[in-house]
């Protein structure tokens, strides 16, 4: 084993990366390898936008055809959304266009080296690596990647060593993902991460709703705009409670459903109900679930499971 840096080489091989397709996730990758000394040689993109992603993240790449890109690498990178990859493995597959010995690697979630079988077959050496970060397209993202853990699933031991070798060098933290389990690893971060952002966005908007109209030193205290006064008064609380659960686990669940204050819960659920019904069902949902795991009084868990608040 001498060519991923994990015995006594001096330094990592250098590889020749294809990269399908330009997208947010495919470039930041991309912009992460070169940045340790892998050149991307070639990258598709269809839209305007990827190719102007394209042009500014990986300048020195040529854009062209995916059985191209293919043809040209020694790492080919799979970076399209979960939905299109068994069809663009099957498409690679019938071209012939992976040479034997080529490092496949996709960055699916929800998917691990089974979904791969058509080129494996082939002679690829097929690898997962979902990194478990979200990204925006901008240039965090490629920052973001130098500090994230990613899911990392092979067929073998040698693919192991080559996948978490890949991950070190860009400043990642390789973990490993059983391939039976990509499913349920996926959704836990989709859960986390996903439904965090739609709690958020609600609690802002029955914020926004509760300080309407207030002023503050002579100034309009409220509007629709992010990054306003309601954003200002959830982020250090919302900093703390996450800080605070992933230090202390389901102990750091404080508030009314914690406390088992009934009253104080059929309140707010009338109160978010006049904001937006749908809403006042997400606060529910949420308390439900956190009284199931406080093993809360049973007032509070009658009001929670029934369909009036409190009557």
């Amino acid at each position: 084993m001498n060519s991923f840096g994990i015995t006594n080489a001096p330094a990592p091989a250098r590889l020749s990366v294809g990269i399908v397709s330009a997208g947010r996730v495919g470039t930041a990758f991309g912009a992460a390898f070169e940045r340790v000394g892998h050149v991307v040689v070639a990258c598709s993109a269809v839209s305007d936008i990827s190719r102007h992603r394209a042009a500014t993240r990986l300048p020195e790449s040529q854009i062209l055809p995916v059985d191209e890109v293919a043809g040209r690498c020694n790492l080919l990178l799979l970076a399209v959304p979960d939905t299109e990859l068994s069809s663009l493995v099957g498409g690679l597959a019938a071209t012939g266009s992976v040479a034997a010995g080529t490092i496949v690697a996709h960055v699916s979630g929800a998917h691990g080296t089974a979904i791969l079988e058509p080129l494996t077959e082939q002679g690829a050496v097929p690898l997962a690596i979902h990194p478990a970060m979200t990204f925006t397209g901008h240039d965090e993202d490629i920052d973001r990647l130098s500090s994230a853990c990613f899911g990392i699933t092979a067929a073998d031991e040698v693919g192991y060593a080559i996948a978490q070798s890949l991950v070190l060098e860009i400043g990642g933290e390789p973990v490993r993902v059983p391939e039976s389990m990509r499913t349920t690893y996926h959704a836990a971060l989709a859960h986390g991460s996903n439904h965090l952002v739609t709690l958020v966005a609600d609690a802002v908007e029955a914020l926004r709703s509760a300080l309407q109209g207030e002023e503050l030193l002579g100034q309009q205290l409220v509007d629709d705009a992010p990054g306003g006064v309601a954003e200002r008064v959830l982020q250090p609380l919302l900093s703390a409670a996450l800080d605070n659960v992933l230090r202390r686990g389901p102990s750091a669940l404080t508030g009314p459903v914690a406390r088992g204050d009934a009253d104080a819960v059929a309140a707010h659920l009338r109160a978010l109900e006049a904001v937006d019904p749908q809403i006042a069902a997400g606060y529910r949902a949420m308390s439900l679930r956190s009284a199931q795991r406080t093993g809360s009084k049973p007032e509070l868990m009658a009001i929670l499971e029934g369909a009036e608040y409190g009557e």
